[in-house]
């Protein structure tokens, strides 16, 4: 996030799985996607040979044991299954969801206070669209349809252009690419200006984890952050503090027991290649790892603790570990908000394995 070339000085949750039924519905609709992958290359993605749902466009990837299902409908990751089990917090292609499980986030992610900010010595306006708190929630890409580049057996390249428009009158083109291999599934994110002015863009995915019978409760979490954001009663960032001896302190791995979540972190720890490694302890005693790269510099950490008369399972059926570029309502304080000259090109990943619990991963 901190090599821009580009003025960047201070700019830079959830139907649940209805476990079975979902499974099915996404391996059925997925399979039928995949009966033509491998044989489609870039400018022939396949068009009309694809199931629609309401999730879009359906794309099976697989390698070995994982299996994945990128739906097309926010360049989301509705399946990830290894050795046949489920391992994601999701739902089933024909149900539209809640939550934003899976989705890629764009161009902004987490929210905006007011859906005001100012850019270029312009004051701007997101619609609100969460109206209890008064902001403008995960950007404005979560609902439309990326296009595909191409399907091949193990990975899939979708992109979508995003035209200027009020609020945000920037030209910007995102790909994204999913690939699945002999350790997991990985996503590269790219995203390019190609208008004629400098344009702030920020980004996160929302994979959640699914827990086991005992929920989120029973999982463990190893955190490598050192910073958390305080925030007010409308998730607002006010300033950020150290998680030493706080309930957000996860950097020594522990039960996540009753404590709930619904926080951003930064200082994240990294190893010898310069990832931020996650490590979700499940109740089988494997470990979920998310690894993050340089570009991702903040996590969004939600337990799932919300519920609702129309949710099919239990509120902490999961947890999502958000790779972010910038944090809550960074298009109105700048922080880490990534702002591209014209032309200029960025991008990040993260991927997500198994591993067994005593794995180095």
């Amino acid at each position: 996030m901190n090599d821009s070339e580009a003025a960047r000085g201070g700019w830079s949750r959830r139907a649940a799985l209805t476990t079975l039924t979902a499974t099915t519905a996404a391996t059925a609709l997925g399979g039928r996607a995949a009966a033509d992958a491998g044989r489609h290359g870039p400018g022939a993605p396949g068009h009309g040979r694809y199931e629609q749902t309401a999730n879009g466009r359906l794309y099976e990837i697989r390698w070995g044991r994982n299996r994945a299902v990128v739906a097309g409908v926010a360049a989301t990751l509705l399946s990830w299954r290894v050795d046949g089990t489920e391992m994601l917090l999701t739902h089933a292609a024909d149900d539209p969801g809640e939550g934003y499980q899976g989705k890629t986030i764009l161009p902004w992610p987490n929210r905006i206070d007011g859906g005001s900010y100012e850019f270029g010595g312009r004051s701007l306006q997101v619609p609100i669209n969460e109206p209890s708190r008064q902001c403008a929630l995960h950007g404005l890409m979560s609902f439309v349809e990326w296009e595909p580049v191409y399907h091949h057996r193990d990975r899939v390249r979708l992109r979508y252009r995003l035209h200027p428009q009020y609020g945000y009158p920037f030209h910007m083109e995102f790909t994204v690419d999913y690939a699945v291999d002999r350790n997991g599934v990985r996503c590269t994110l790219s995203a390019e200006n190609v208008g004629r002015e400098a344009a702030p863009v920020g980004w996160a995915n929302h994979t959640y984890v699914a827990a086991g019978p005992g929920g989120t409760d029973a999982m463990e979490l190893m955190l490598p952050a050192d910073t958390y954001y305080r925030t007010n009663d409308r998730l607002i960032p006010t300033g950020t503090a150290p998680v030493s001896g706080t309930r957000y302190d996860f950097r020594s791995r522990h039960r996540i027991g009753r404590t709930k979540l619904d926080t951003a972190y930064t200082g994240l720890s990294r190893d010898h290649r310069g990832d931020a490694v996650v490590r979700i302890g499940l109740e089988d005693g494997r470990d979920v790892l998310l690894r993050v790269d340089g570009a991702h510099e903040h996590l969004q950490v939600y337990t799932d603790d919300g519920a609702g008369e129309d949710r099919p399972q239990p509120a902490r059926s999961g947890i999502t570990v958000e790779p972010s570029t910038c944090p809550p309502n960074a298009f109105v304080t700048g922080e880490d908000v990534r702002v591209l000259a014209p032309g200029e090109r960025h991008e990040g990943s993260w991927s997500l394995s198994l591993s067994t619990r005593d794995s180095a991963g």
